[in-house]
């Protein structure tokens, strides 16, 4: 799903989480870089593929995207860590409790893997939760890339403040 365009762009939401070593990561962090915020679970098997498509984005942007995922209860942070371990990521995955969920999908049911796109001046551009129509995306870098680089381009800035 993606929003109407009317809902987008707008404002990523702020948020504070811990990861599984307890290290608070804020969202301000990553002001600047274009980044790929997912919201999975280590149970879900769409989301441990779509692992691997995010590693190939790391790798292919480098420094200028920064990968998050959020997972929520019931997930504990050794199935968190199990996860990282299987799969070999090392984005950070973080602990939330379903608050910065909602304050991002705004409805309490959803399918995951569930990811938003966000410019590096912090807009929410794209949104896309998995289903029949969005599965490519989340199965092959080769269709999630061209959403990312979008993510770099001029018409992806917000447009300057009038005086």
């Amino acid at each position: 799903m993606t929003l109407a365009a009317a809902d987008l762009p707008r404002p990523m939401q702020r948020f504070l989480l811990p990861d599984t070593k307890a290290h608070d990561h804020d969202s301000n962090e990553y002001r600047g870089k274009a980044i790929v915020l997912e919201f999975m679970s280590t149970k879900c098997p769409h989301c441990a593929s779509f692992s691997q498509v995010l590693k190939a984005a790391e790798q292919h942007y480098g420094k200028r995207l920064q990968v998050i995922a959020l997972t929520n209860p019931p997930d504990l942070p050794k199935d968190v860590m199990a996860f990282e371990s299987t799969y070999a990521i090392d984005y950070p995955i973080l602990l939330d409790q379903g608050r910065v969920a909602y304050a991002y999908i705004r409805r309490q049911a959803f399918d995951i893997p569930y990811i938003f796109l966000i410019d590096p001046s912090g807009q929410i551009r794209e949104e896309f939760e998995f289903n029949a129509t969005s599965a490519n995306i989340f199965q092959q870098s080769e269709a999630l890339f061209p959403h990312i680089d979008k993510l770099f381009s001029p018409s992806a800035a917000p447009a300057p403040a009038k005086k």
